[in-house]
């Protein structure tokens, strides 16, 4: 009897010390294969835009985003009726993901009207290692007006050439942690040559922006641009913008207070005539809706 139990125990013992082995096996071979400091981090931003301007997210594979930006501003001393605001400003825009890793879009503004299209390609991901500890996106725009701005002669009347700009952008993004992440913008803009003023035809700024996370669905944000070389012709301010992005699924409503008026790149970053306060009608109110399609369903591999 007694040896029965000795035997008895042994072999539990066996039984016990091998399963053990076979799991830590198990254990270590889904490790191998699924890593968890080399994954990505995701939802750095979770929209394509911060605010104003881009941030380092681009949508998957087949995904259409369909955008409406909105700004409203009131004018000093207007002696009209308008109702909540005096002058509004819409752009319109659509853009394609062509891959999980480049998108094409294209808007316009209709009150400026400023026709703008742009690439971009995210270059590095964020992954739970000390490697690449920062996403890294490029970004090209280019932008055309064709309405002449008789106010600021940043754009020749004669010459359509002048009319053009390009907007050349590194974003630089880390997700500190699950609430916050922080971006940085190095800018080169390019003007094409204008005889009539002393303009810089090269303009450098550096942008700055940030989220933080206040709910599921919710999130504070903020962006600056300080420009390095700012116009001569008129007195520009560097930009600045607050607001609050509401997330709904597929569809997402930014709420903003802003001194920026223009949409485009090397307008809203080289061009902002007012500065950020409550003073003859510098606040400008942005409130925009951007709804993603998705055209392609993603297989299970």
């Amino acid at each position: 009897m007694k040896n029965n139990k000795i035997i008895l125990l042994g072999f539990l013992f066996f039984i016990s010390t091998n399963c053990t082995l076979n799991a830590q096996d198990l254990l270590n071979k889904l490790n191998n294969e699924f890593p968890s400091e080399n994954t990505n981090t995701i939802a750095t931003f979770k929209t394509t835009r911060i605010g104003l301007g881009h941030s380092i997210e681009t949508r998957k594979k087949g995904a259409l985003e369909i955008s409406l930006y909105n700004r409203y501003w009131n004018i000093p001393n207007f002696e009209g009726q308008r109702f909540l605001a005096d002058v509004a400003s819409r752009r319109y825009g659509l853009s394609y993901s062509f891959t999980d890793h480049l998108t094409f879009g294209i808007g316009y503004e209709d009150h400026d009207k400023i026709a703008d299209g742009f690439l971009k390609y995210k270059l590095l991901q964020q992954k739970n290692n000390k490697k690449n500890w920062v996403s890294v996106t490029l970004l090209q725009t280019i932008s055309h007006r064709t309405l002449e701005n008789t106010n600021t002669n940043l754009y020749a009347p004669s010459s359509s050439d002048n009319k053009y700009a390009f907007t050349s952008q590194v974003l630089i993004a880390r997700k500190l942690n699950s609430n916050l992440s922080l971006q940085i913008t190095p800018t080169y803009i390019r003007r094409e040559n204008n005889e009539t003023t002393n303009d810089p035809n090269n303009q450098f700024a550096l942008g700055f922006g940030g989220r933080h996370k206040i709910s599921n669905h919710a999130s504070i944000v903020s962006e600056y641009y300080l420009v390095a070389n700012t116009l001569k012709s008129i007195e520009t301010y560097n930009t600045f913008m607050v607001g609050v992005n509401w997330e709904l699924g597929d569809l997402l409503l930014q709420f903003q207070m802003t001194n920026a008026r223009n949409f485009a790149e090397d307008t809203f970053i080289t061009q902002t005539r007012n500065n950020f306060n409550a003073k003859d009608g510098n606040f400008h109110f942005g409130f925009n809706t951007t709804f993603v399609l998705h055209t392609k369903k993603n297989k299970l591999k």
